[in-house]
């Protein structure tokens, strides 16, 4: 009897064209049976943001952040030529017509298929982001508990 693998990706980054190779990645390791957890920390939490704005209550700083990071995977901008926010437009253009999936759909597939998402909640004080902002059925936890899977991993990825 074989052992279930198991794939961890930490997705560190904000961009729109990394957080896609990420969740390519964890989508084509699940259809292979991999059992498999994305830690979204620092700005890679911006793909589990909820694109509308949820009142909760902030300090100065935190409403600050909010303000500055994008909301929702949809609204992320891409690693090279962002052109001013139109180059994440084009490559969507671009995906479109080669039938691609975007960004939010990989996400919804991705808990379909129940990959493990989860929040990094030490960055969500950092940064002073609350439940209620993000997806929802996603899961929360500490470096620690990443830790753990990583030790246990078959592919670990840092993106």
């Amino acid at each position: 009897m074989s052992e279930t693998k198991k794939t961890n990706i930490i997705l560190f980054s904000g961009d729109y064209d990394k957080a896609m190779a990420a969740y390519i990645i964890a989508n084509g390791a699940a259809a292979y049976d991999h059992e498999v957890t994305i830690f979204h920390t620092f700005w890679g939490l911006n793909a589990l943001r909820k694109e509308e704005n949820i009142q909760v209550k902030k300090s100065f700083v935190e409403k600050m952040f909010g303000k500055m990071m994008p909301r929702g995977a949809n609204k992320m901008g891409i690693s090279k030529m962002n052109f001013a926010g139109f180059g994440p437009k084009m490559i969507k253009d671009v995906m479109k017509k080669h039938n691609a999936m975007p960004l939010p759909d990989l996400i919804e597939m991705a808990q379909e298929q129940e990959i493990n998402l989860v929040a990094c909640t030490m960055t969500m004080d950092l940064l002073g982001l609350q439940k209620e902002e993000l997806l929802d059925e996603i899961e929360y936890a500490g470096v620690a508990a990443y830790l753990a899977d990583a030790e246990e991993g078959n592919v670990n990825l840092f993106i």
